[in-house]
């Protein structure tokens, strides 16, 4: 892709946001060569092995990527011939293990069950050199140090080292203690110079201890002596201190050696813990903007859902709905400058690029980007001194090249099209340049403040108008998307909103033709029918979800119900059994001792009077009814009407009739809740309860049926306040014990009167906002005295 277009997308932005998220040196390296991918195929893969990285961040919350070095220099000196250094065998030894660790941890996911067959790949290929790293750690600690335990040479080295150093250090502390000390020596302390020990002895005493002079204070009042007494002793130091670095050479020249024979296996472990650190800093950075995997196709086609742009601010980012590529392949955005133009512009733009970089996008689930071979945008003011082009001039270098190479598979923006010239050519060229790239089946986007360019998009098929929201109220934009609604001037508006004469301003209106004020009426209207049914669309979605909550909730509790009831019966007719059970058990003893009465003392008692007195308890023994099939008992034929009060036998509730849908079907209402019920399934109550008339008032009503709640959602303030005083009167008179009255949520005007009007009214006992599945704030339940 071109390089002109990373720049104006700012995807270079977006690199620098990615590598605060890497945990090496590799990792940033990946990062700063990060460019999209025109392959569907490696873009799907990319896509997939990000994704599974948010699955393991989103159950571990973290991996095990630290202590990871770029240690491809150490492996190549290692290759020929020259020697490590104990901190680069250190980095080596640490690289080894984090490749063990990190292989380990993957493969631990896949035991638990989680899908991530790319990342455990990865894994599989990571050779572990645990021997070679036991080996550098034996012989390196982690400060770079080389350890005793290296070598039982190097052990015995230091042992001796250390046994001279006391020696010495004993000597010169017996110097420094004496009588003369103080007055020959300019400190009672040891030192080191030149590798070798020595004490401070003061000028004029320089002969006193003989020995070697190495070194002098400034002043040259201070000599740093060597005794004559510990020449020798240092002399063996020294000797000693030789052979350990001889030996500590032998030591990491077998070490490098080790390095250099698994340097493929390094290498590959290098490899893979750089793409290990690269696919997860895209995960965290994917969770940092609350982003989400794209669904990638290869049609061209474009779904965003709350998309934003990714690198304003989340507090002052607009997020907007966008697709292209379905019904229409190209987009022309009309309105005022400042207005959000190029900003939507650059989001899909930027989003594309992103997202075939296998990023993951600011948008929701379900969002669809397209793979396209090329993104070409001509944004911003392109005017330059130095090669004497003008605005006009610096855009049309770069549409002529575009027009030189966009084809079917390409993705076009244009920003400002034809700006910076006369504007009836200007509009005749942009129209003539969209034309050519529609054409050329490439998916375009364009912005333009030009009005004829609104009737573009109505005059030619596949194509389609949008603009962005102005608020004329606060004379700003909202940066909302509107697809289907060209952008309208609102100079007049504006202008009147600001304190211009409004006798200049109806003058104004004189010189614009009658053509372009009825466009202009139109698009108002348009953005007035949208913004409704865009409000309306999220309110009836949210009275959806909370109608299917409650429908869910009250099945639940009529199945808990018979659940309960079929239980508690059978209980009971168990125990009554168990009763009689129990008192039929009595009883035949009651009657073998009476038998046996009547053969000892020759009672005067009949067979079968005793006969009959068993029959007797026995006929008495209730039957269990095991099946929980409830028996339906004959209905009565009865000719229902709108209002009658009727039993729905299924639920075993109460409710009024409203509309016949069907021949046996009808529309009952069940406290709020409205349902189907089939005339099989109810049982006849009552009539509607007919009000008196009195001669003061007269109280009319649907079959005289009042409904249990009222919806005053749209309207106007007194009109609503209207309709809920006589609702309440029609609810009193109807015997309600308690009301629903709808008034939505919006800007809590209508709430608040409601609620003002019921507080005020005497035969109002109580009142209180829906629960959860009511429609909670939309709502005010009301309870009469």
């Amino acid at each position: 892709m071109h390089e002109r277009t990373f720049k104006v997308l700012e995807f270079a932005k977006v690199r620098e946001q990615l590598v605060n998220h890497v945990s090496s040196s590799l990792g940033r390296e990946k990062v700063e060569n990060l460019l999209p991918s025109s392959k569907f195929e490696e873009v799907i893969k990319l896509q997939e092995e990000t994704d599974e990285a948010v699955k393991v961040l989103r159950l571990k919350g973290n991996v095990p990527l630290g202590g990871i070095f770029d240690i491809r220099t150490h492996i190549k000196r290692a290759e020929i011939g020259g020697m490590l250094s104990p901190h680069e065998l250190m980095q080596v030894a640490s690289t080894i293990h984090s490749s063990r660790i990190m292989k380990r941890f993957i493969e631990e996911l896949a035991n638990e069950k989680i899908d991530i067959p790319i990342l455990l790949s990865f894994a599989h290929r990571i050779v572990v050199l645990a021997e070679l790293e036991e080996k550098i750690k034996t012989a390196v600690d982690d400060n770079g140090d080389v350890l005793d335990s290296a070598s039982d040479r190097l052990r015995t080295l230091r042992h001796q080292l250390r046994g001279n150093e006391a020696r010495i250090r004993s000597k010169l502390e017996g110097m420094i203690r004496s009588a003369n000390a103080q007055k020959m020596l300019s400190d009672a302390i040891i030192t080191i110079r030149n590798d070798r020990f020595v004490i401070p002895v003061k000028q004029e005493y320089r002969g006193h201890y003989g020995g070697i002079i190495h070194d002098q204070s400034s002043s040259g009042q201070t000599l740093f002596i060597e005794p004559q007494s510990i020449v020798q002793l240092n002399n063996e130091l020294q000797e000693i201190r030789v052979k350990e670095q001889q030996e500590i050479e032998r030591i990491l020249t077998h070490l490098t050696a080790a390095v250099a024979e698994s340097n493929s296996f390094l290498l590959e472990i290098v490899h893979i813990l750089a793409s290990f650190d690269f696919i997860f800093a895209k995960a965290r950075y994917g969770n940092s903007i609350k982003g989400s995997k794209p669904l990638i196709n290869n049609q061209g086609v474009i779904n965003l859902f709350k998309a934003r742009h990714p690198l304003i601010s989340a507090d002052e980012v607009i997020a907007n709905d966008f697709s292209l590529g379905k019904d229409y392949t190209t987009m022309v955005i009309t309105g005022p400058n400042t207005g959000g133009k190029t900003v939507t512009l650059k989001t899909v733009g930027l989003c594309t690029l992103m997202a075939q970089a296998g990023l993951q996008i600011p948008a929701l689930d379900g969002s669809q980007l397209a793979v396209f071979a090329e993104v070409y945008a001509d944004i911003g003011d392109e005017q330059s001194i130095e090669q004497n082009l003008s605005t006009f001039s610096s855009h049309m270098v770069n549409i002529v090249d575009i027009l030189l190479h966009a084809d079917c598979n390409s993705l076009v923006l244009f920003d400002e099209l034809g700006a910076g010239t006369d504007p009836q050519e200007g509009a005749a060229l942009a129209i003539s340049i969209l034309d050519e790239v529609y054409n050329r089946g490439a998916r375009v986007i364009a912005t333009t403040h030009y009005p004829e360019l609104k009737a573009y998009g109505y005059n030619r098929e596949g194509v389609i108008n949008a603009s962005v929201e102005f608020d004329i109220e606060t004379l700003s934009p909202t940066f909302k998307l509107l697809i289907g609604v060209p952008g309208r001037s609102n100079a007049f508006e504006i202008a009147k909103r600001l304190g211009l004469n409004e006798k200049v301003i109806k003058n104004a209106k004189t010189y614009i033709s009658a053509d372009s004020s009825k466009v202009e009426n139109m698009i108002a209207s348009l953005e007035r029918s949208k913004r409704q049914a865009d409000d309306e669309l999220t309110e009836a979605h949210e009275l959806l979800q909370q109608a299917e909550k409650l429908h869910q909730d009250l099945q639940k509790e009529l199945s808990n119900y018979f659940e309960q009831k079929d239980k508690l019966l059978g209980r009971a007719k168990k125990e009554s059994v168990e009763i009689v059970e129990k008192a039929k058990i009595e009883a035949e003893q009651i009657i073998s001792e009476l038998r046996k009465l009547r053969f000892e003392k020759h009672a005067e008692i009949k067979e079968h009077e005793l006969i009959h007195a068993k029959k007797r308890l026995e006929d008495v023994t209730p039957q269990i009814d095991t099946s929980t099939k409830h028996v339906k008992r004959p209905i009565k034929k009865h000719s229902f009407s709108p209002g009658d009060e009727v039993k729905v036998l299924s639920f075993d509730q109460v409710g009024y009739l409203i509309e016949k849908l069907s021949e046996q079907e009808w529309h009952v209402q069940i406290g709020i809740l409205k349902m189907k019920v089939d005339e099989t399934d109810m049982e006849f109550i009552s009539k509607p309860k007919k009000v008196e008339t009195k001669p003061l008032a007269t109280v009319k009503g649907k079959g005289y049926h009042v409904s249990l709640e009222l919806d005053l959602r749209g309207e106007r303030f007194e009109a609503a306040l209207q309709k809920l005083e006589k609702y309440i009167d029609d609810a009193l008179l109807a015997g309600y014990p308690r009301v629903t009255i709808i008034h939505g949520k919006g800007t809590g005007a209508l709430r608040q009167g409601v609620q003002e009007y019921l507080k005020n009214h005497r035969a109002v006992k109580h009142i209180r906002f829906g629960e959860a599945g009511e429609g909670g704030t939309g709502v005010t339940v009301v309870q009469f005295k």
